[in-house]
């Protein structure tokens, strides 16, 4: 083994046993070179793998330093669970009675007579005519109405939007993405060896001036973006930018993928931007946040010129959905199950908008009523590695560093994110609270 390595190695084990903790800052590399003997290039290399691992993350100007939860391995379009008591990291929603809902298809589904055939195999990528109208009953809203036969299925959001960029982006290739983003778009990204072009955001998303100079600089292959409830920002665009942002998409010869996750919990939000320009977007969605990601199909709306494409990279990627799921999901849809738990759900999140704007009152934070997550931004003189290290050392909270959805190079933003979802709404309250009080206590 490399000498480079045999070193990271000896980091990696004091961090997981803890002589290194979450915050704890590395020496400078010369000084870190010379306590271990080694060549500067050689500090460099150790650093760099580190970061490779997970375990550190470098902040221009302020130097490296441990990460608030080194990652366990695993593959890239699966979250990490934080391990503190009360984790602000993952969102997942869950609404009251929906197990009891959602019960009655699987009961219907699992008797021995049904558990056969197309069941018990992955389904198509394109589904079943069934399949396909419930999906697109599930994405219809204001001035949306998706046609039944663009629709194909993965299994669920994140294996979506990986078809899409494996159909849309060759490998190498340059995809414009906002500079802020959802983190396993990065990993995904990674996985399939393309380049991400950060685009700078405002106060409703991509800037329209931001992607034509970007393309101008080396033309892209494609977009990713979050029209409707950004993650992390929480930001909308409106019909103006949507429609600014279509003709952009018409002009620069350009597909964007067009990411609705969260888009359900607002109903007021504006018609998607593939309602402007259908041959231009491919729509992703999915069913992990209306129900519960372990009982999910993905959805894309395609046009017809990409739709071979898209189910060839469905198929080849394996990312097509598994029969059982997807006739649960068609059940669901057309049982009122969908329906009914979205309801619930767009309910429960601005109720617990209002203990973020309680508990939080006075920060500088960014969210919408209709949001699962806020954007805070941290007072001086915390950092976010720093803060979230110590939101699980001494608040037992655990929340995301805002390096985690940065796309660019430079300095991290100093800023966290903070999932809403999961939590019961008075621990939630509680773990809010304690952040607040951290944030004043300052990190001494």
């Amino acid at each position: 083994m490399e000498e480079y390595r045999r070193i990271a190695d000896r980091v990696e084990a004091a961090v997981r046993d803890g002589r290194l903790r979450p915050g704890d800052r590395l020496p400078p590399q010369r000084v870190f070179a010379r306590r271990h003997g080694i060549a500067n290039s050689t500090a460099i290399r150790v650093y760099g793998e580190l970061a490779r691992r997970g375990l550190v993350v470098g902040e221009v100007g302020r130097g490296t330093f441990v990460r608030a939860a080194p990652p366990s391995p695993g593959p890239a379009l699966v979250e990490v669970t934080g391990a503190a008591p009360v984790d602000l990291q993952l969102n997942y929603p869950v609404a009251e009675g929906q197990s009891e809902l959602m019960a009655r298809a699987l009961t219907a589904l699992a008797r021995p007579g049904v558990l056969t055939g197309a069941l018990v195999r992955p389904a198509a990528a394109d589904g079943t005519p069934e399949a396909r109208d419930a999906a697109a009953a599930v994405l219809s809203g204001t001035g949306w109405a998706p046609d039944p036969g663009s629709v194909l299925f993965a299994g669920s959001g994140r294996r979506a939007v990986a078809a899409a960029l494996s159909a849309l982006v060759p490998p190498g290739g340059r995809l414009g993405v906002e500079e802020l983003t959802y983190p396993p778009l990065k990993a995904v990204a990674e996985r399939l060896g393309i380049r991400l072009v950060p685009l700078a955001l405002d106060a409703e998303g991509v800037r329209p001036g931001a992607l034509a100079a970007a393309h101008r600089t080396a033309p892209l292959a494609a977009v990713y973006l979050q029209p409707t409830l950004h993650n992390p920002l929480a930001t909308t665009a409106g019909e103006e930018r949507r429609a600014a942002l279509a003709e952009l998409l018409r002009g620069l010869d350009l597909t964007a993928v067009e990411d609705t996750t969260w888009a359900f919990l607002d109903p007021a939000a504006p018609a998607p931007l593939a309602a402007h320009a259908l041959e231009r977007v491919v729509l992703v969605d999915s069913l992990s946040k209306r129900l519960a990601p372990g009982l999910t199909v993905g959805y894309l709306v395609v046009p017809g010129r990409l739709r071979a494409a898209v189910a060839e990279a469905l198929r080849s990627g394996a990312w097509t959905a598994d029969g059982f799921a997807l006739a649960a999901a068609t059940r669901w849809a057309g049982d009122g199950t969908v329906a009914a738990a979205v309801a619930a759900k767009r309910a429960d999140v601005t109720a617990r908008h209002a203990l973020v704007l309680r508990r939080l009152a006075g920060q500088a934070f960014r969210t919408s009523p209709h949001a699962y997550f806020c954007w805070w931004e941290l007072p001086a003189p915390w950092r976010a590695e720093t803060f979230a290290a110590a939101a699980a050392a001494r608040a037992g909270v655990a929340v995301t560093p805002g390096g985690a959805f940065a796309t660019g190079p430079g300095a991290a933003p100093g800023a966290i994110r903070v999932g809403l979802a999961s939590p019961p709404h008075a621990v939630l309250d509680g773990a809010l609270a304690r952040l607040a009080d951290l944030a004043a206590s300052g990190p001494g």
